[in-house]
């Protein structure tokens, strides 16, 4: 790496709003707010709006789409109609 391009990295505080979760990482972002974590030590706080902590993936509420219930409700609905012959 060259020096003297890159952006310094740090410890920064990033907090997900959602799920009332902190998480203390190294990060390049910049931020004007901060806070005292655990360790008696003041970082920078950054605002989330979704996280690992919330997210429907990671915390297993992932809805399942129904598309085979949609596909016999159409043909319900309109019935099937017969392939096109050539």
């Amino acid at each position: 790496m060259r020096p003297g391009i890159h952006p310094g990295s740090r410890p920064v505080v990033f907090r997900d709003r959602a799920a009332d979760a902190t998480f203390l990482t190294r990060s390049t972002v910049e931020s004007t707010r901060s806070i005292e974590w655990e360790d008696g030590k003041t970082y920078p706080l950054v605002d989330v709006e979704i996280s690992s902590a919330s997210h429907p993936f990671y915390t297993g509420r992932t809805r399942v789409v129904d598309t085979a219930g949609r596909v016999e409700r159409f043909e319900r609905r309109y019935g099937r109609q017969p392939a096109a012959r050539r």
